[in-house]
């Protein structure tokens, strides 16, 4: 036991100011996306696309970002933090095939679409709409 203290210790001030960071960070960042998220975000139908040389750059650039938000995410589940919120909106900024389905999923679990709205109601935002069954 206590040659595992030995081998984290040096590690643990990164460990706590991190942890800090990411707190303060996504008491900042995400009420922010979830407030400038439209109420209906969830209804609409997959989009079409057209490719080109600047989409495929913000494709690759988004898709950095949401990986960071997910391993943010994921870590908030264990250290302080908003981790399955920090998960969801990793999983909206990013574009991978699937994304759909796991955003209505997430947002199907009670906790997650209610602070969600408490968010909102917060900043005088109308309450996010659950898609209907026929929305798929």
């Amino acid at each position: 036991m206590m040659y595992i203290y030995s081998v984290f210790q040096p590690y643990l001030p990164l460990l706590a100011s991190t942890s800090i960071v990411m707190a303060l960070a996504s008491m900042i960042i995400i009420p922010w996306l979830i407030v400038k998220m439209p109420a209906d975000y969830f209804c609409h139908h997959h989009r079409e696309r057209h490719w080109n040389a600047t989409r495929v750059l913000f494709y690759v650039v988004r898709n950095a970002f949401a990986l960071v938000l997910f391993i943010a995410g994921f870590i908030m589940l264990i250290l302080p933090g908003q981790g399955l919120l920090t998960i969801l909106i990793a999983i909206i900024v990013s574009d991978v095939p699937g994304k759909y389905l796991v955003e209505r999923w997430l947002l199907a679990q009670k906790s997650v679409y209610r602070s969600m709205n408490w968010i909102r109601r917060h900043y005088n935002k109308e309450p996010l709409k659950k898609p209907s069954k026929e929305d798929k």
